[in-house]
C-alpha cells in the first residue's frame, strides 16, 4: 500500500473571498472553484490547497459530532508554510490583500527568516525562507 498527501482542506465562512485572498495575496492559481462556491482549490506547487464552506463541511461532519470553527482572532495550533526567498514582501503584499501581522519576521540561528500573518478567516500562515540543510 502506499499513501500520499493530497491535499488540505480549510472550512471557511466564505470560498470565494478566499481563494481570490489567496490569489491576490501570494499570487497562486485558481485550480477549480465550484459554481456554488463552496469549493475551492489552488494550484500551490507539489500539494493544493482547498476551502471547503463551514455550513457544507458541517453537514458531512454533524454524525461524527461536527468541528470548531475558525477564529479570525485567535488561530488554531496549525498553520500552513508558505516557501518564498523574500519573506518581508511577500507579508507585506499578504497583509495589503487583508492579511494581519501575526509575529513580525526573525532570523533564525540555522539561517531561515519566518514570519506570521493570519488570513482573514484566522488561518495563520508562516511565510518563511526554506531551510538548507
Amino acid at each position: 500500500m502506499t499513501v500520499t498527501f493530497g491535499y488540505t482542506i480549510f472550512y471557511v465562512e466564505d470560498v470565494a473571498a478566499t481563494i481570490r485572498f489567496y490569489t491576490n495575496a501570494f499570487g497562486f492559481s485558481v485550480r477549480l472553484l465550484t459554481p456554488e462556491n463552496d469549493y475551492g482549490e489552488l494550484d500551490t506547487g507539489n500539494t493544493v490547497l482547498s476551502f471547503v464552506s463551514a455550513d457544507f463541511a458541517a453537514s458531512n461532519l454533524e454524525s461524527g459530532g461536527g468541528f470548531t470553527r475558525l477564529d479570525a482572532a485567535k488561530p488554531t495550533g496549525a498553520s500552513i508554510t508558505l516557501l518564498t526567498d523574500d519573506v518581508d514582501s511577500a507579508v507585506d503584499l499578504a497583509v495589503s490583500s487583508g492579511a494581519r501581522h501575526y509575529v513580525a519576521a526573525i532570523d533564525k540561528p540555522w539561517g531561515q527568516r519566518v514570519a506570521y500573518v493570519l488570513d482573514p478567516n484566522g488561518i495563520l500562515i508562516e511565510v518563511a525562507t526554506p531551510v538548507h540543510p
